[in-house]
């Protein structure tokens, strides 16, 4: 990971400080902030795991590195999510395991990422407490999917990201009971769940802090 004082870019800055802003409040996210009446039956001790929101400088502006899980897995098949999974016994912090999952996922080289901080911890509905670490990717970075894992690997624009009016609110029922959530569509991609929650606290994080991005096409 890239440690060095080279100046960061405005939309590297903008990310450190909306982090530096999320982490100054007490609490974090959950699948339950929209949904306090939900139960899961069973439920177990939170498992920690990570994901990295990669900042991506492109053509047309900053953007997130984000995956389209393959179709095959067992655990959320064919939805969208940023790099990242459990952290391993292996791993020395949040940081570790989300560089690790991101160069398998991907193969994003950790030397070519520059840590920006953390985002507050999410728990989710499926049982774990995920920690978004932020980085700024430098480079000419060119995703390569790990065809076990990830069908597709994309960009969206941050700006579009950063923007609460395009997230909204959908529900389902699961486990025999309606579940609000989240979502932040992107062209043919419908982010959604614990992946555009986490998203909108960054959104938060960049309009409490004051921060800009730079302004993006729609799809």
């Amino acid at each position: 990971m890239i440690l060095g004082a080279k100046a960061m870019t405005p939309a590297a800055e903008a990310l450190a400080r909306a982090g530096a802003h999320l982490r100054a409040r007490p609490e974090g996210t959950s699948d339950f902030d929209l949904n306090p009446g939900f139960r899961v039956p069973n439920p177990k001790p939170l498992r920690p795991a990570a994901v990295l929101v990669a900042l991506v400088e492109r053509p047309a502006g900053p953007s997130v590195l984000m995956t389209k899980r393959a179709s095959g897995l067992r655990h959320h098949p064919g939805q969208i999510a940023l790099p990242g999974g459990k952290i391993d016994p292996g791993d020395a912090n949040a940081e570790a395991a989300a560089l690790r999952e991101a160069r398998e996922e991907v193969a994003l080289d950790p030397g070519a990422v520059r840590l920006l901080g953390r985002l507050p911890a999410h728990e989710t509905v499926t049982g774990y407490r995920v920690t978004p670490v932020l980085g700024h990717v430098s480079g000419d970075f060119r995703p390569v999917p790990e065809a076990g894992e990830v069908e597709e690997a994309f960009f969206v624009p941050l700006a579009h990201l950063a923007d609460p009016a395009r997230y909204r609110v959908e529900r389902r029922q699961w486990l025999g009971q309606w579940r609000a959530y989240y979502v932040v569509p992107w062209g043919p991609y419908y982010i959604w769940g614990a992946t555009a929650r986490m998203m909108r606290m960054l959104a938060e994080g960049l309009q409490g802090c004051g921060a800009e991005t730079r302004p993006g096409s729609r799809p």
